[in-house]
């Protein structure tokens, strides 16, 4: 009636609409609650896009197990990581069984898989554990020929000793593609090794300081065999001018991937996860996610999640 003090009342659908909109918020709330409430963890990553890309993979993995996870990215070099762990900054960073044990104690001698995983967990550090290493990634030192090579030439390091004096081997001491890899000492890491494990005595060693200028030699006869610091699956345009010799007795430390973490700060279910990432990542999958993000500028979270999707992880 004209003149009421009443106020009007509201259409029935508004009525309906907000109610409606009250209760998807309260039911959003309710369903996202259990898991954004919870504590995050946080995978370091060192300078590299090796580094962030198994931290992507490790951090995917683990906000699989209904945790929240997220990645730190650029936080330097080995120690910062260590540091970062020590300190609860990050739970968990990625590295490589051989160079850490490398780091970690300078006199080891292990070189197998067996041996470098049981010296490494002896020279951790207090609070300082390893998952599972990913046994499918071979990180290690790459003797390599041009795929142009005569067809009698040697395909392992094994039968190349007797012919090792005879050939001129370059050795890349460059910047490695991994940050947190050192540059290779020729003496220590590849003439030492050779010879002690294959009798290989190289004679004719030449370095240089870049990978392009060591392939460019390879291909235009100057060297008969390159020396990476990794492997050529890594290399911009993943080495397919290049042929690598096997190494099956590991002369070059075994190199595999695995996550460092602070100890008791994971779960049993979250290490399981780890540890299944762990059996599934190999160098060939690795090695193309790092060339897109390095080379392409891909986005390491993308990659991952597809990567472990492709997995069932």
């Amino acid at each position: 009636m004209f003149g009421t003090d009443n106020p009007p009342r509201r259409p029935w659908t508004l009525r309906l609409l907000s109610s409606a909109l009250v209760l998807t918020a309260v039911a959003a709330v309710a369903g996202c609650g259990g898991k954004d409430s919870g504590p995050v963890l946080t995978v370091g990553a060192g300078d590299s896009a090796e580094s962030m890309m198994i931290a992507e993979i490790y951090a995917g993995a683990l906000s699989r197990t209904g945790i929240r996870a997220q990645t730190r990215e650029r936080m330097g070099e080995r120690k910062e990581l260590l540091a970062a762990l020590d300190a609860d900054t990050v739970v968990a960073f990625g590295d490589v069984t051989g160079d850490l044990l490398t780091a970690l104690d300078p006199t080891a001698i292990a070189t197998k898989p067996d041996a470098v995983n049981s010296a490494l967990n002896g020279a951790l550090p207090e609070g300082v554990v390893v998952a599972d290493p990913a046994d499918g990634t071979d990180l290690r030192l790459t003797v390599v020929a041009a795929t142009s090579r005569p067809a009698d030439f040697p395909t392992s390091l094994k039968d190349l000793g007797s012919r090792c004096a005879e050939l001129t081997v370059g050795i890349t001491t460059g910047p490695p593609l991994d940050a947190l890899r050192a540059p290779l000492d020729p003496q220590r890491d590849v003439i030492e090794p050779l010879n002690t494990v294959y009798h290989c005595d190289i004679a004719h060693p030449v370095t240089f300081t870049s990978d392009a200028d060591l392939r460019k030699a390879l291909s235009e006869g100057e060297i008969q065999l390159a020396v990476l610091a990794g492997p050529p699956a890594f290399l911009t345009d993943g080495g397919a001018d290049l042929t690598p010799l096997a190494d099956p007795d590991y002369a070059f430390r075994a190199a595999n991937v695995l996550p460092v973490l602070r100890k008791a700060a994971l779960n049993d279910e979250q290490l399981r996860k780890l540890n299944y990432v762990g059996g599934e990542l190999t160098t060939t999958d690795l090695a193309d996610m790092i060339r897109q993000v390095r080379d392409s500028g891909a986005i390491p979270a993308n990659l991952a999640r597809n990567w472990l999707d492709a997995h069932s992880l």
